[in-house]
């Protein structure tokens, strides 16, 4: 059995200092997806790359409280905090889902000082599509 050689490092090996921290951001999307389980709040840039993303279960919210209020405003201020460390000024905002996290992820986005250009609701919504589940006889 032979012994492993040692790397070396090299430019290609090791990254001197963060990229992330590097790329300054002057617009972008503030994606929320609130579900009644729990709450997504993912910041992108124009083209769609993930800068920043955080979700009330990241927040520290276990069990049930992640479907609250509350946890949903935690976790947009944690996604938002440090895109604007990186210069984010203003943003537009798509909300998802029927959640309880809804109105609470906007109002936490609205208090960070990110000017808004728009707020958009982009729930699928059906045209009439696939058959609902029968209904649950208890």
């Amino acid at each position: 059995m032979t012994k492993p050689i040692p790397r070396i490092s090299s430019r290609r090996n090791g990254r001197i200092g963060s990229r992330k921290s590097g790329r300054r951001i002057p617009k972008g999307i503030i994606h929320v997806q609130a579900s009644f389980n729990n709450t997504i709040v993912t910041v992108t840039d124009v083209r769609g790359r993930v800068v920043s993303w955080s979700s009330a279960g990241t927040s520290g919210f276990k069990g049930a409280k992640r479907g609250t209020p509350f946890a949903a405003q935690a976790a947009a201020a944690n996604a938002i905090r440090t895109v604007v460390d990186q210069g984010m000024q203003r943003a537009e905002v798509m909300i998802k889902g029927p959640g309880p996290g809804r109105d609470a992820a906007l109002r936490a986005i609205r208090r960070s000082g990110i000017l808004l250009s728009f707020v958009r609701d982009v729930t699928p919504m059906p045209h009439n599509g696939c058959r609902p589940p029968k209904k649950r006889r208890v």
